[in-house]
This record gives C-alpha cells, sequence and structure tokens, in this order.
C-alpha cells in the first residue's frame, strides 16, 4: 500500500493539533487568569461562567460547542455553552461570561445562543442559561448589519416543550435579559443579580433618571415587586442547587412522565399516615389567620417542598412537592396575608405556575381557604378581574389529575379559581367539615342587598351548612377530617394511577407566554 509511514503521519499531525490546543487554551482562559482572579475575589462566593457550569453538573460531564467562537480576540466570544449531565440526566447549559467584554453578545455567541437552545429542544433535554452581560456588543454596529440567528425567537418555540432554568448571577440586561420571563424558572442572586432593559447609564441618558443597578432591576424588585423572577438566594453555589432541585421534579421532556422518587432515592416518607398536627395548624374559626406553609410541611412527603416565588403574590402559595414519591404541584391560598385574598400578583404567579405544571404533566393539589378575590378601587385598576379569568382558564384547561381539598372556606370566584366547580374533571374533590361556601359572605351579601333581619339570618344559616349541603348534592366527593387529608390525596394519585403511567404527548393548547 502506498502513503506516509504511520510515523510521519503522527509527526505531521502534531503542529496541528499543539495549533488547537493552543487556541483552546486561549478561549478556556476567559478574560485571562489576573482578571478572572480579580473577579472572584471581588465578591465572597461568586463563581467565574466556567466553575458556575462545573458547580452546576455532575463532574467532567461538560461537552462544550463553539470553544473557539469569537478568535483569539474574545475567548469563546464571552458565552460558555454545551451540554453535559444533571444528576445524570442530559441537559442543555450557557452562561455569559463576564470577565470577557463584559459578557456582551457578539455574533459568535449569538450562534451559540440560538445554536443552544434548538439542541434543547432537538434532543429533548432541559436548558438553563446562566445570566451575566450586558445585551448586545456596542462594537456590532460597526460591523454591518448582517442578520444571525434568534435565540429568544427558538425559546418561544420551546416553550413547554422542555423545562428551562434562567439563572441571574449578575447585571443583566437587554436581549440577554429577556431570556429570564421566556424561561419557565428565574433564580436572582442576591447583592449581585440585576435585571433590566437597560442599565443605568442608558437610563439616565435616556430619561435623566440616576438609579443604581440594584434599584432598577434587583432581586428585591423582580422577585418581590414585578414577579419578573421566581427565587432569590444568597449566592452562586445556592443558585446552583435550587437549579438542580427545581428541575428535580420535572421530566427531562414533555414527551415524557415526571420522575418518581421513593425510597431507593432517599425518600422514605412515600406511605399513607395520619395528619394529626392539621388539627393544631388549622384553626376550625375562618376568621383565624394561619400559616399554610406549616400544612404543607405535614401533608406532603418529608422535605419534598419547594415553594416558587414566596415574596410575590404572596396571598397564594405555589410549590413543587411530592405526594407517595410522585411529584405534583400545589396551589395553596395563604391565609396569614389578607385572609388569603386572591389579587392580581397572586393570580397572575398562579396562571402561569399552572400551566406550567400542566405541560410536564404534574398533578395539580389546590387547598382552597379564601374569601374571594380582592374588590376596590386599586384592586380593578390593576386588572384583577382579567387576572383571574386568566387563572380560572388555565385550571379549567388542565389535562393532568386535580386533586381539589376546600379547608374553610371559598367564596365566589376565589372557589372557582381554585378548582371547586362541580364536575369539572377533578380527580377528587373534597372539603374538611365546617366550611363555610357561597357566592359572596352571607353577612355582606345580605348587606349589601338591604335583606330584613329575618332573611340575613337564613342566608348565614344556609352558608354554614355548606359542607353538607354541597356533599348532598356531591359538588365534593366526600367530606373528609383533618387527620385524613393526606390518605385522602394519596388515594386521588392511586385513582389517577393510569395517566401517571401511561404514556404521554406534549398539551399543545396551553399559552405559555410569559
Amino acid at each position: 500500500m502506498g502513503g506516509r509511514p504511520e510515523s510521519d503521519n503522527r509527526a505531521a499531525w502534531q503542529p496541528l493539533i499543539a495549533d488547537l490546543e493552543q487556541r483552546r487554551t486561549g478561549s478556556r482562559a476567559m478574560g485571562g487568569p489576573a482578571k478572572v482572579a480579580r473577579y472572584a475575589a471581588a465578591v465572597p462566593g461568586r463563581l467565574p461562567a466556567r466553575a458556575r457550569i462545573a458547580a452546576l453538573l455532575d463532574e467532567h460531564s461538560f461537552t462544550e460547542i463553539g470553544t473557539l467562537a469569537g478568535g483569539a480576540e474574545i475567548p469563546s466570544d464571552a458565552f460558555v455553552a454545551g451540554s453535559g449531565l444533571l444528576d445524570g440526566r442530559p441537559v442543555f447549559v450557557g452562561a455569559e461570561d463576564f470577565t470577557v467584554q463584559g459578557g456582551s453578545i457578539g455574533p459568535g455567541a449569538a450562534a451559540k445562543r440560538a445554536r443552544l437552545v434548538r439542541l434543547a429542544g432537538q434532543e429533548r433535554a432541559p436548558l438553563l442559561t446562566l445570566l451575566e452581560g450586558a445585551g448586545h456588543r456596542a462594537g456590532n454596529a460597526l460591523a454591518g448589519h448582517t442578520a444571525t440567528p434568534n435565540d429568544l425567537q427558538a425559546l418561544v418555540d420551546l416553550a413547554g416543550l422542555v423545562p428551562t432554568v434562567a439563572i441571574v448571577h449578575g447585571p443583566s440586561a437587554g436581549h440577554g435579559a429577556l431570556t429570564a420571563p421566556l424561561s419557565d424558572f428565574v433564580i436572582m442572586v442576591e447583592g449581585t443579580g440585576a435585571l433590566f432593559t437597560a442599565g443605568p447609564p442608558l437610563v439616565a441618558a435616556a430619561t435623566g433618571e440616576r438609579v443604581d443597578k440594584h434599584t432598577l432591576g434587583g432581586s428585591r424588585v423582580h422577585c418581590v415587586v414585578s414577579g419578573v423572577a421566581h427565587n432569590a438566594v444568597p449566592d452562586d453555589a445556592a443558585a446552583l442547587r435550587l437549579a438542580r432541585r427545581y428541575l428535580s421534579y420535572f421530566p427531562s421532556h414533555a414527551w415524557q412522565l415526571p420522575p418518581y422518587a421513593g425510597p431507593e432515592s432517599g425518600n422514605a416518607d412515600v406511605g399513607p399516615r395520619r395528619t394529626e398536627a392539621l388539627l393544631d395548624l388549622i384553626p376550625p374559626d375562618a376568621r383565624r389567620p394561619y400559616d399554610i406553609r406549616a400544612v404543607l410541611t405535614e401533608v406532603f412527603d418529608a422535605g419534598t417542598v419547594l415553594e416558587l416565588q414566596p415574596a410575590h403574590g404572596a396571598s397564594i402559595v405555589t410549590a413543587l412537592a411530592r405526594l407517595g414519591g410522585h411529584a405534583v404541584a400545589v396551589l395553596a391560598n395563604q391565609p396569614a396575608v389578607r385572609a388569603g385574598t386572591i389579587d392580581t400578583d397572586a393570580a397572575d404567579k398562579a396562571a402561569r405556575f399552572v400551566r406550567i405544571a400542566g405541560a410536564f404533566h404534574l398533578p395539580v393539589v389546590f387547598l382552597a381557604d379564601n374569601p374571594g378575590v380582592l374588590a376596590g378601587t386599586a384592586a380593578e385598576r390593576s386588572g384583577v378581574l382579567r387576572a383571574a379569568a386568566r387563572l380560572f382558564a388555565a385550571q379549567h384547561r388542565l389535562r393532568v389529575p386535580k386533586l381539589h381539598l376546600t379547608l374553610r372556606k371559598a367564596f365566589g370566584f376565589g372557589s372557582s379559581v381554585m378548582a371547586m366547580n362541580p364536575f369539572d374533571a377533578q380527580t377528587v374533590a373534597y372539603a374538611l367539615p365546617g366550611v363555610t361556601l357561597g357566592g359572596i359572605p352571607a353577612a355582606a351579601g345580605a348587606a349589601a342587598a338591604k335583606q330584613d333581619a329575618d332573611t340575613a339570618r337564613r342566608l348565614t344559616a344556609n352558608e354554614a351548612s355548606g359542607p353538607w349541603r354541597s356533599a348532598n348534592a356531591l359538588s365534593y366527593d366526600d367530606v373528609i377530617a383533618p387527620t385524613e387529608v393526606r390518605d385522602a390525596l394519596l388515594a386521588g394519585l392511586t385513582r389517577a394511577r393510569a395517566r401517571l403511567t401511561g404514556p404521554v404527548e406534549p398539551d399543545r393548547r396551553p399559552d405559555l407566554l410569559p
């Protein structure tokens, strides 16, 4: 056979491989050793982009794409991207590198971002984006107007097909910041994370307003007031842990059921048990407040309750949990906040949460204890009717098991948005004894209608008979004791076993827009 000897071939490869390794080394150096060291030292617990990816993924599982984008001048074009394993499952991850031109987006990074999102959809794996960047690079304008792929369009198409998570590690502006509201779950690092359409210098130039980045778009703004983000955490490590935990409740894609976590995974609390503590936790008097979070801790598998958006729309609690090892979504009124009254923020938060749960086949547990939808001029001007209608539509369109329990009270549309409506595809519908029900609270309704004393008395008596009258008409499947709550909900999952084990496909109907 002709050709060069093997030893000659090997020698001919050496300079090519050496050149490749030199280029790789330069790209992986990010902003250079000195700059990376200063970046990490400036904030305790802050990790550079590549260290974040390494801490997030299973050890040695990361495979990079676009390592050489940006050439020798702009390492990885300020965006590190690729795939790896997270708790043994494939995921895709991209991290803006603030040590390289402020994490700004150049043509190479734009192409990588779009390819990463499309790969997540193509290979049906979750997508995580770690944000800390200045948006599109100012110098892009000098390079002409070459069209580049658009990752935001691809993110919209990805909604409801694979879980998406955004972590805001530092300031994130413009195009990059839009990744957050287009993701299912947004985590912000307190003290460093910030989201805005434009940063403080541009705000000052455009409007004359002088504001610092945290007042403009820090975690207190977006996790408490705006609701753009979900949970705030103290540092990078906590953010990465929370992302891993969030994804543990979800399937890798919408063609798959959520993973079961039983004793073999360390969850020993999967069987029936009486919920005796509810007798102490829930006051029978509907006028007395209590913290619904303690109820969730007692009812669901030990150590599995993860509350999402705890500081925004606080009169409704949205949480992920496990019930008998099965991942479930929990929507619960919070009597400790305005008696559980549903305002615009709470309804909007809950509607998006319910839609995401339904898209990924998580059964939804509704725990109702509210006096209705918030009334008043401020509520009407905030659009509370539309927000409540959106939540009503979201729960009605669910095709996953719906498990409903009225704890003490549910009035008017406040009962409907919490899936109490009879014959609306609930797998189970229960009430505790003593619940009060009605279109509006009887005393207020009688006064508003100028009813006489006898009519007011009869309306109040009718309201108090709520559980027995409703159970008699099969508005509820049954009335149960507080000690029976966990077992009744477990029985509901058993009833829905065919839907918890059979083949599934994406539900194309829900609107998962931000």
